[in-house]
This record gives C-alpha cells, structure tokens and sequence, in this order.
C-alpha cells in the first residue's frame, strides 16, 4: 500500500500499537506532506509491547515509503490518578470477549492525548493533529461536540490555530483494516492483557482484532497466546456469522 504525498504541510498523529493508527500514519500522506507520530505513555501494563511493536511496523513501512517521521514518545503517567484500575494493575477485570466495548473505556484518555501533544505541535509549527477515532465509538470524549470544544479551548490558551481532524470517523474497523490491506499488520497490538510478548486472544481488544480481519478479508497474521484455531474459534465463528 503505497500513500501519494501531498504538499499540503506536516500532520501529527496520535498512534497507539493497533492497527487503526498505523494505517492511518500511512493514509495520511495522501493528504500531508509530513507525518509526525506520537506515542504518549501512561504507564498502562501493555504499554511496553505496543511500544516495541509500534516502532517496528514505523520502521518497516519507513524504508517503504518516505514521509513518515521518527517516532515522538511522550510521557503522561496516570497511575496516580487511576489508582486501582485494571489497565495499571491488570491482576483482575480486564475486560474479556463477553464484555461490552465500554468497558474498556479509559477516563480522560483524549483530554490526556490533546493536552501534551498540542503543546508538542504548537512549539512545532505543527497545524493539525489526527486522531484514528473510528465510526461509532461509544465514548463521551470522541464526539465531534467533544473534539469542537477541545480544539477551541487549545488555541485559546496557546493563541494558536491548531485543527483536530478524525480521517477514519465515517469508518468502521472492518473497513480501516480492508484500506491498509498489504500493510505489515501483524507487527500491530491491540491487546490489553499481554501473554509473554504476544496478544492473550481472549480480552475485548483481541477479540475484536480477530472479528475485524475475518470480516474484511485479510488475511491475520497475529500471533495469539490463545490460537484461534483452539475452542474459541467456534465462538468466533458465530460472531461473525
């Protein structure tokens, strides 16, 4: 998969290791000249293998196509505030395949996003700031109302004109996955319950992994600690039927 650039300017974009924000690094240079990802850290429990596994799909699609700068980590540790949260501990409650998307909501999590990394394009000259906030998102801080009122109390405390955008907010995980097809997916993570490195297979994220390749047709390369191929894959299977 291969972006045509654009002279449009530099972008920065909030990435995480999953695979939504990591197309979107590459689909951004259709529109942007630049893009600039970054990675802020809160000190979660899978946030060491996201990580890594971030900077090697950045790395690879790098020597591939050209745009894409070196990855920016910032730090914004949360475990003061969170407390006993199962994304700080992970000891209990993390949330499964049976439980509802909301229950991976993390509080404050785009308020935390915005607040450093606008200060980072602000210093910049960094003029716009992607998010890869995907169709339907059932959180309270991923509205358009949320993201209008953000961006107009950001450039009214740094005087600047900073434009928050969400290129993936029409689109559905299913389809995101079908646009960066050809992509080095598998170098991508989204679980938040990590077994030795690799995705557990089992907790909400991973469930949802597993559905959204099946559905678009491309093929999963993830290594899972529970194998699809075990008895989940009968569940899985339904699901998607």
């Amino acid at each position: 998969m291969m972006a045509e650039s654009s002279d449009r300017g530099d972008v920065a974009v909030l990435v995480s290791g999953g695979v939504d924000s990591a197309i979107l690094c590459v689909d951004l240079l259709r529109e942007f000249r630049e893009v600039h990802p970054i990675y802020v850290r809160f000190g979660l429990r899978w946030e060491d293998v996201e990580l890594e596994r971030l900077r090697e799909f950045l790395d690879r699609v790098a020597t591939q196509i050209p745009g894409i700068s070196r990855l920016t980590i910032l730090d914004e540790p949360v475990a003061d505030v969170y407390g006993d949260h199962w994304s700080t501990l992970g000891q209990s409650g993390v949330p499964d395949s049976e439980s509802p998307d909301e229950a991976v909501y993390l509080p404050g999590r785009n308020v935390l996003l915005a607040a450093k990394s606008s200060v980072w394009c602000r210093l910049r000259g960094v003029e716009t700031l992607a998010f890869g906030i995907l169709k339907g998102n059932p959180f309270p801080d991923s509205s358009p109302v949320f993201f209008e009122g953000l961006s107009a109390v950001l450039n009214q405390a740094m005087t600047g004109r900073l434009r928050i955008i969400r290129p993936f907010d029409g689109l559905s995980k299913i389809e995101v996955l079908a646009r960066g097809a050809g992509l080095p997916l598998q170098l991508t993570f989204s679980c938040i319950n990590p077994v030795t490195g690799r995705h557990c297979g089992v907790c909400n994220k991973c469930w949802e992994r597993r559905v959204a390749f099946r559905k678009a047709g491309v093929v999963d390369l993830t290594e899972y600690a529970a194998n699809p191929a075990d008895t989940l894959q009968d569940e899985l299977q339904a699901c998607i039927e």
